[in-house]
């Protein structure tokens, strides 16, 4: 038999193309080095007829935000009977709505933040809850539309109510939580370690300090309290299952330790399409735990199905 042919999405058309694309590349190299027979494919809107030409045997999702994670991409491929890698249809959806897998996450136990969903032209006049507050956008990715609004400020922010907002009209405001940046990958039904983000240069962690060089520090492990730390494996393999993920996913929290050492943590939301080049968060935390980048791929690709 020949090598098992690999179909990796890329690109596509959400504001996160550009870091899919780099997603994507790192896989697609990182494959073919494992042995894999490998094809890239740039999403666009013919992506059905362009996989069922290439009939791959597994289908590597390396797209980001709206159309790539949020069940849609995972539809067309359960329709084409492709096996896929990452989260199904349905929990891929819900991941993708932060208002409704937060309500998910809370009925499973799990702390998360106050928080409303309205209509964007709502936010006028007078604050919507008392700040600091965070206005977001219901179903975006990498930080795009997340505008915080700190004690001192007087009015919401404007740009939810201006043209230049383009991320939807349902946004959620939610309780702003101070404190360090925490986050737990989840491989299959294996917890990972927990990496705490330390954004360099930036009032929080938003698309910069993400994705540009020196934007961030990531210290693996976490240099938290035992309990703690037990605490977000805990908590993240819980939201993972409570979701109904696949795959890998990354649950990120917040912990505020100003007024006693126990703190306050909150769990923010579940990403079911990390980022995958080799220094991306979920594959430093495979290699923490013994899994080479190519290793930590071919899992993926062994563990890839219909029906997820």
């Amino acid at each position: 038999m020949g090598a098992k042919h690999v179909a990796v999405l890329l690109g596509g058309f959400s504001s996160e193309r550009p870091v899919s694309l780099s997603s994507g590349k790192a896989c697609a190299d990182a494959l073919e080095a494992e042995g894999f027979q490998v094809t890239c494919v740039d999403v666009d809107h013919d992506v059905a007829s362009r996989l069922a030409e290439l009939k791959p045997d597994v289908v590597f999702n390396a797209l980001h935000g709206p159309f790539g994670e949020d069940g849609t991409i995972q539809g067309i491929l359960e329709y084409l009977q492709l096996p896929y890698t990452h989260s199904g249809v349905l929990a891929s959806a819900l991941a993708m709505d932060k208002a409704r897998a937060k309500t998910v996450a809370a009925a499973a136990g799990i702390p998360v933040a106050a928080s409303r969903v309205m209509d964007r032209f709502r936010i006028v006049g007078e604050h919507p809850m008392k700040p600091p507050y965070v206005v977001k956008p219901v179903r975006e990715g990498s930080s795009f539309g997340v505008v915080i609004v700190k004690e001192d400020q007087a009015h919401p922010p404007q740009i939810v109510t201006s043209s230049e907002w383009r991320y939807g009209d349902e946004v959620l405001v939610e309780r702003y939580i101070h404190g360090r940046e925490l986050t737990c990958g989840v491989m299959g039904g294996k917890v990972l370690g927990v990496t705490e983000i330390v954004p360099l240069g930036h009032s929080f962690y938003d698309y910069d300090a993400k994705y540009a060089k020196g934007g961030s520090k990531h210290v693996l492990p976490a240099e938290i309290s035992p309990n703690l730390y037990q605490k977000i494996q805990t908590l993240s393999l819980r939201a993972h299952e409570a979701i109904g993920c696949r795959g890998v996913s990354r649950s990120d929290f917040r912990f505020d330790d100003r007024f006693s050492e126990e703190g306050e943590l909150v769990w923010l939301e579940i990403n079911t399409q990390p980022g995958m080049t080799p220094t991306s968060l979920v594959p430093e935390m495979a290699a923490h735990a013994g899994y080479s980048f190519g290793e930590f791929l071919r899992w993926m690709v062994e563990d890839a199905s219909c029906l997820r």
